[in-house]
């Protein structure tokens, strides 16, 4: 498979309709534009017990189907290891010992982005690190020679964020998100990246550590998210969001599938009738409004 987009959901519960809704979109950018569909399961980190099956039931009962097996990043250390030595390698890492207090209230360097990291690692003496590894482990940071980068998104258009010194490797040892999914992406012939828009502003962070490890850059689509009544965004605590629920309450998954496509303009029915109906320009830019389902007849 040359290329492909994918949908990479963390197994930390159920999907609500806010993620089918995502994966659907995912899909049906995939598909129209002859890309292959991939399912990742992002599990280094929160992955409950049953979730991974849950999920995949969940997708499945909405129309959505992937190319080949799903691929686990518990199974993928080997090639994060792999491109953190490359980094170093090169100079690109340092090690760092800050708390999450200790960044909190380490004053900003001048002329810093706002939230980006202070750098208080960043210079440390090798007697430094040696006393400081006495009292906790390290975790690896990029050492980044620029502070922003900017992408670009089908639906958001050029978009500029912060770059920092941004954590590769956490001091547990687990690989950081930041690293992990553009490493993945590289292996999996993904160039195509649709997710939530809660996402772009780490996604500068994301293509800046492809260019150093001469990775093409994916093309992105941040499609908005699903929110509640109050316009957060939605979580479980907000009622029957999940297939599970709805069912419990007498709601099947073809009206859920359906809802889904009315809120992005197309039509109800299995996905590959709104698949001859999809245009990205189309698309809403807002964030949609979960109204609720009730069962028929009410």
């Amino acid at each position: 498979m040359t290329s492909a987009g994918r949908f990479a959901p963390s197994p930390s519960g159920e999907l609500h309709v806010g993620n089918l809704r995502t994966a659907i979109l995912a899909w049906l950018f995939a598909r129209s534009s002859g890309r292959g569909f991939l399912l990742r399961v992002e599990d280094l980190d929160r992955a409950r017990a049953g979730a991974e099956a849950e999920q995949l039931r969940d997708l499945a009962a909405v129309g959505v189907t992937w190319d080949g097996d799903v691929v686990r990043q518990t199974d993928r250390d080997h090639l994060y290891a792999k491109a953190l030595e490359q980094l170093t390698a090169a100079g690109m890492t340092y090690e760092c010992f800050c708390t999450r207090r200790e960044i909190q209230d380490a004053p900003t360097a001048p002329h810093a982005p706002q939230g980006a990291y202070p750098g208080t690692c960043r210079n440390l003496s090798a007697a430094e690190r040696e006393d400081k590894r006495r009292l906790r482990p390290a975790a690896i940071r990029l050492r980044a020679a620029a502070t922003e980068a900017t992408v670009q998104d089908v639906l958001h258009g050029s978009f500029t964020g912060v770059v920092d010194d941004f954590v590769l490797r956490r001091n547990d040892g687990v690989t950081a998100y930041n690293l992990a999914v553009v490493v993945d992406d590289a292996a999996q012939g993904i160039d195509q990246v649709v997710r939530g828009d809660d996402l772009l502003p780490s996604t500068p962070r994301q293509a800046y550590l492809a260019s150093l490890l001469n990775i093409p850059v994916p093309e992105y689509a941040h499609v908005p998210l699903v929110v509640n009544a109050a316009g957060a965004r939605l979580a479980k605590r907000d009622g029957a969001v999940t297939l599970g629920d709805l069912a419990a309450a007498g709601v099947g998954a073809d009206r859920v599938r359906d809802a889904l496509l009315a809120s992005v303009g197309l039509p109800p029915g299995a996905l590959a009738g709104a698949l001859e109906a999809f245009d990205p320009a189309a698309l809403p830019r807002e964030p949609w409004v979960w109204p609720g389902l009730t069962p028929a007849g009410q």
